[in-house]
């Protein structure tokens, strides 16, 4: 679990909560193992963002077992799906399982939560690879998957750099599958980075002037704790891989030259504040 709390720069004494979670792979082994920690959330967290990769093998079967996990939650939940969600080309049913209970899903979109008197904004995207500087991405290289990835990742980052700007909140937050940065991949090996994720997400979220900036996908990370274990405890900071950069409050705060945003990866489950 990743927690952070989030305060708009005119109001230092309010904050929101936020937990973020990311690569349950839900599947029959796992099964359970998430459902006890999330009901205790309202205790920790005012909202739950869940960052991709939610089910193991992308079939409406492994949906299913996610929707059990987080129905009838005491906080709202938002979500995008990755790469693993899309195996059986049945995103779109995966998306709508999820929605049926409530779960906000973004896809190029953003929705507006009002929480503790704050306007929190989220936007979302599953993105895609492309690399980062000094990482190059090989387009034209490897199977169709990977090449529709290197595709995707430009794609992505441009529409959620358009549904950031749609928001006009107290604090933004954007949410992906893949990562924005290569900071958050420490642990996993260099030659892999341009898979990982795409610097064009980085440059959205920072023109977008996010606040925070979540993302999953990266498995081997310093810290990391597999859904295959034997309990994942949520409030107890089991995984943080954050880079920290100055703050950038909403527009509706400051105006003028976009500063670098926190990201974070979360697989698994960490917490931390920002």
């Amino acid at each position: 679990m990743w927690l952070s709390d989030a305060m708009p720069a005119e109001s230092a004494p309010r904050s929101i909560r936020i937990a973020a979670v990311a690569d349950t792979h839900l599947r029959p082994a796992v099964a359970g193992r998430f459902r006890p920690d999330f009901l205790r959330l309202a205790e920790h967290a005012d909202v739950l963002l869940l960052a991709g990769d939610l089910t193991e093998g992308g079939t409406l079967a492994d949906a299913d077992l996610l929707r059990a996990e987080i129905a009838d939650l005491p906080v709202p939940v938002v979500a995008v799906l990755g790469n693993h969600d899309h195996d059986r080309r049945l995103g779109f049913r995966i998306s709508a399982q999820l929605s049926g209970i409530g779960v906000h899903m973004l896809e190029g979109t953003a929705v507006t939560l009002e929480l503790n008197g704050i306007r929190l904004g989220v936007a979302g995207v599953m993105g895609g690879s492309g690399g980062f500087p000094g990482y190059p991405g090989t387009p034209d290289e490897g199977t169709e998957e990977h090449r529709t990835r290197m595709r995707r990742g430009p794609l992505d980052a441009e529409l959620l750099r358009q549904s950031l700007d749609t928001l006009d909140t107290d604090v933004r937050v954007a949410l992906m599958h893949f990562s924005p940065v290569i900071d958050t991949l420490a642990g996993e090996p260099p030659r892999i980075y341009p898979g990982l994720g795409c610097h064009a997400l980085g440059e959205a979220v920072d023109a977008g002037r996010a606040a925070l900036a979540v993302h999953g996908h990266a498995h081997g990370v310093p810290n990391s704790v597999a859904p295959q274990a034997e309990s994942l405890p949520a409030m107890s900071h089991t995984r943080s891989s954050v880079a920290r950069m100055p703050s950038t409050p909403s527009p509706r705060h400051k105006r003028g030259r976009p500063e670098p945003t926190p990201h974070a990866g979360s697989q698994g489950g960490a917490a931390a504040h920002l």
